[in-house]
C-alpha cells in the first residue's frame, strides 16, 4: 500500500507529496478557488474532491482512449497517485469556440465557433501572468524540445476530439481548455496535471450556461452546483461504478 510522504509542492488548485515509491506522486484536491492569476481568490467545501472526481474519470477515459497521462488511480474523493514526472513550463490551450482571454486580446467576437481547432501557448510563470509565447519563444528560452512541441501539439488535437465527442454526448460543448505536459523517468511526454471543468469551459448545448470556472470567475452562480452537474452527466450516461 502506498502511503503519503512529505510535502513536495503546494499550488493554487492541489497539493503534491512524494511517497515511498520514487517514482509515484499522491496529489490532494484543495478547496480553493482562484482566477485572473491568483487575483480573485475564495474557498468553497468540497471543491477539491468535484474537481478530483471529474479528472480522475477523465485520465481514465484518455488513457483507455491511448492518451499517456500521468494518472495511476483515485485513491479518495479528493486524493489521486500520478507518476512522477517533471512539468514542462508551457501551457497548451485548445480553443474550439471563442471566449475568455482570445476575446479581449484579438477583438473576436464571443461564441464564435471557429473553423478549426486554435491552439495558443502560455508561459507558465505566474509572476509574469503566464503570457502568450509562440514556438520560437519555447526554443529560445529552452522550455521544451522541437520533438516535444509538436508531440504536445499532436496530443493536444487528439486530446481535443476526444473530449469534445464525450462531452457533447453529455450534452455539453467544449468551448477551451488548458493541458500541461511533463517528461516521466524514461523520457516519455505525458499529459499531467488536471482535466476539470477548473480547465476546461463547458457549455451546455441547448441553453448555453457555463458548467466551469466561469462560475466563479464572472459570478454567475454555485461552482459546486455546477461541477457535480458535470459529474451526474457523467454517471447518467457512464453509470455510478465507472465515476
Amino acid at each position: 500500500m502506498v502511503t503519503r510522504g512529505r510535502e513536495l509542492y503546494q499550488g493554487k488548485a492541489k497539493v503534491i507529496f512524494e511517497t515511498e515509491e520514487p517514482n509515484t506522486y499522491w496529489v490532494s484536491y484543495k478547496d480553493s478557488l482562484t482566477a485572473g492569476n491568483g487575483q480573485k481568490k475564495a474557498q468553497e467545501t468540497g471543491k477539491g474532491s468535484l474537481n478530483n472526481i471529474i479528472s480522475s474519470y477523465i485520465f481514465k477515459y484518455l488513457n483507455d482512449m491511448g492518451i499517456g497521462t500521468h494518472y495511476i488511480k483515485k485513491i479518495s474523493d479528493h486524493e489521486m497517485l500520478v507518476k512522477k514526472v517533471d512539468i514542462i513550463p508551457v501551457e497548451v490551450v485548445v480553443r474550439n469556440i471563442a471566449a475568455g482571454s482570445i476575446c479581449t486580446r484579438l477583438g473576436i467576437k464571443e461564441k464564435r465557433v471557429l473553423k478549426k481547432p486554435l491552439l495558443e501557448f502560455f508561459y507558465k510563470n505566474d509572476s509574469l501572468g503566464d503570457p502568450l509565447i509562440s514556438e520560437n519563444h519555447i526554443e529560445l528560452m529552452k522550455l521544451a524540445t522541437k520533438d516535444q512541441v509538436m508531440q504536445m501539439e499532436g496530443m493536444a488535437l487528439a486530446i481535443n476530439k476526444i473530449l469534445k465527442e464525450l462531452f457533447l454526448n453529455l450534452n455539453l460543448k467544449l468551448v477551451d481548455f488548458k493541458l500541461e505536459f511533463g517528461i516521466d523517468t524514461n523520457g516519455t511526454l505525458l499529459l499531467a496535471d488536471e482535466v476539470s471543468p477548473d480547465t476546461c469551459r463547458l457549455w451546455d448545448v441547448n441553453t448555453g450556461k457555463s458548467f466551469d470556472k466561469d462560475l466563479f470567475r464572472k459570478d454567475m452562480g454555485s461552482i459546486s452546483e455546477g461541477y457535480i452537474e458535470v459529474i451526474n452527466r457523467l454517471k447518467g450516461r457512464l453509470g455510478e461504478s465507472e465515476i
